[in-house]
Order: structure tokens, then sequence, then C-alpha cells
């Protein structure tokens, strides 16, 4: 299947992250509910159980086919790096982004490894 065909359909951002960060990205105008009442965002405390997250995160990349691109909060994916960095599919693309309490760390960042490791070969 090609690129175009992967992405055919996908129109949304979906958002795994803070309260603070998804009310900024709602306010901007990422949010969305669905026919099916389904939420295109995600809010973590520190109350929330990594398998919810993990679940979201399954939701967002599998399952939905509204989706082109997953922001997710770098300390969120700290929680499942091992789900963040098996995934390899081009769409939905996923992002790791700061937040307001976590600053952004590249090195932790899986993406940006694989780009690195390709311009260094």
């Amino acid at each position: 299947m090609s690129s175009a065909q992967q992405a055919a359909g996908r129109s949304l951002i979906a958002l795994i992250s803070d309260e603070d960060s998804t009310t900024g990205f709602i306010l901007a105008g990422v949010g969305d509910v669905n026919k099916d009442g389904q939420k295109n965002f995600f809010v973590v405390d520190n109350k929330t159980p990594v398998s919810d997250i993990e679940d979201a995160f399954m939701n967002f990349t599998k399952e939905r086919k509204d989706i082109a691109i997953v922001l997710i909060s770098q300390y969120v994916a700290d929680k499942i790096r091992p789900l963040v960095d098996k995934y390899t599919q081009a769409f939905p693309a996923l992002l790791e982004i700061p937040s307001k309490d976590h600053p952004y760390d590249p090195s932790k960042d899986g993406v940006l490894k694989r780009v690195q490791k390709l311009f260094s070969e």
C-alpha cells in the first residue's frame, strides 16, 4: 500500500498529554468528537493508569483511521516507552512534544534517534 493510500481519509491530530497542553490544543481547534462519541484527545494526570495510556495510544495508532498525527507529551511517552519505540508506521505520524512541567529531551525521542541514524550512515 502506498503512502498516499495510507494517508487517505486521515485528517485529525490526536493528542495524549497533560491537561494544560490538551486545553491549549483544543483552544487552537484540534479537538474533535466523532459521530460515535470518540474524542481525539486523552488527558493524562498523575493518577492515570499506564494501561489507560497504552489503550489510548493503541486506539489512536491502530484502530482509528481518521488520525494523521499523534502528538504525545514526552513524559507520557516515557511511561509507555517500549510501545512508543516499537511503533514504526508512517501513518499516523508519532511526534513527542514537551509539556509545561517537563522539558523536551532529544535523547529520549525515538523518531529523532531514527532520523539521526539515517543521516549518520
